[in-house]
This record gives C-alpha cells, sequence and structure tokens, in this order.
C-alpha cells in the first residue's frame, strides 16, 4: 500500500517491490507503528503485565507478523525480518541517546505520583494510575501506605520508582565499615 502510494508520486519503488528490501520495508514500519501505538495507548502498560496484557501482546505479535514478512514464510524472510527490526531498535535507541528533545517525544518524561505525602492527582490521572494502584506500588516498594512516601515517580519505561522516610531510616548503617580495596572507612 505504502509502495502503491509512493508510485503516485513518481518514485520508482521497483527495488522494495521484490523480495527482501520488502520484508525490511515491512518490518520497520510495523516497528515504528507498534512504538507509536504503546506511546498513545500509556507507559504503563509496559511496567504493570496482567494476563490480559500478555494475551494482548501474544496476539498483536501473530496479527503483525503476515504485515512484516508478506506471503515469505521461509528462514531468510524470517531472519530478515527480524535482523531488520534488530537494526531499526539499535538505530532508534542510538537516536534517543543523542537526541534528549526527540527521546522525550517518544519516551515521554518521569512524572510525580506523590510528592511528600500528598499524591499528585492530576499526574495519576493523565497517567491512569488508580489511587489503588499507587499504594499498591507504594507497599512494594516497602512503605505502609501514601503518607510515608517522600517522591514516588513514574518513569519513562512504565515503573513507579518510590522513595519513602520509611527506607531512609531502614538503608542507615550504624557502623562504619571499611572499603574492601581502599582499606578506609565509610561514613554510609
Amino acid at each position: 500500500m505504502v509502495i502503491n502510494q509512493l508510485h503516485l508520486l513518481g518514485l520508482n519503488m521497483s527495488f522494495f517491490e521484490s523480495g527482501y528490501p520488502n520484508i525490511i520495508l515491512r518490518a520497520v514500519a510495523v516497528y515504528v507503528f507498534m512504538i507509536i501505538a504503546i506511546r498513545v495507548f500509556g507507559k504503563k502498560e509496559l511496567a504493570q503485565l496482567s494476563v490480559i496484557d500478555l494475551v494482548f501482546i501474544l496476539l498483536i505479535s501473530n496479527a503483525v507478523q503476515n504485515a512484516m514478512i508478506g506471503p515469505d514464510t521461509s528462514l531468510q524472510g524470517g531472519l530478515i525480518a527480524a535482523g531488520a527490526l534488530f537494526a531499526a531498535n539499535f538505530t532508534l535507541k542510538q537516536l534517543l541517546f543523542r537526541n534528549k528533545n526527540l527521546s522525550r517525544i517518544i519516551q515521554g518524561e518521569a512524572m510525580i505520583l506523590i510528592y511528600k505525602g500528598v499524591p499528585d492527582m492530576e499526574n495519576c490521572k493523565r497517567s491512569e494510575i488508580t489511587i489503588e494502584e499507587l499504594e499498591a506500588a507504594v507497599r512494594e516498594h516497602g512503605s505502609r501506605d501514601i503518607q510515608h512516601v517522600d517522591l514516588a515517580m513514574l518513569e519513562v519505561d512504565g515503573n513507579i520508582s518510590v522513595v519513602s522516610d520509611d527506607f531512609a531510616k531502614r538503608s542507615k548503617v550504624s557502623h562504619p565499615r571499611k572499603h574492601k580495596f581502599k582499606g578506609r572507612l565509610n561514613q554510609n
């Protein structure tokens, strides 16, 4: 379909219509589509996989398989599609590392969910995290409740990071330790 539209523009795309270049083009197009779809439907889905999410991912992978390799079901076709996906992923990661604006557009930014024991309900609503999910994340990080949390962030990878006063109390080292390489005392 994309190739037919390019023909209308007067571009000769016969190289991409035949065989393996076509598979590469299709695989990269599906890759870009999936990145956009995940970005639009929320990063929370990445870190919090439920049974429904797992089934969804399996069905999506099956649905896009034919779109990537077309009628070519050979081993070479599958390997070329996989190679194109690895190359596209590597290239995108390099671009995101080098260009912070592009990274912010594609991955988004970390978002404050709790600050000094008070949940930011607007950010929770924007990221579609219920108070129950937030409380569960707080408990998973070893805090009793939201009021004991200094900071909770929804990270760009979909995980929720929690820093609490409970953690600070538990992490204090009551005795100095010798550093095993330098032999001097650390004041942790």
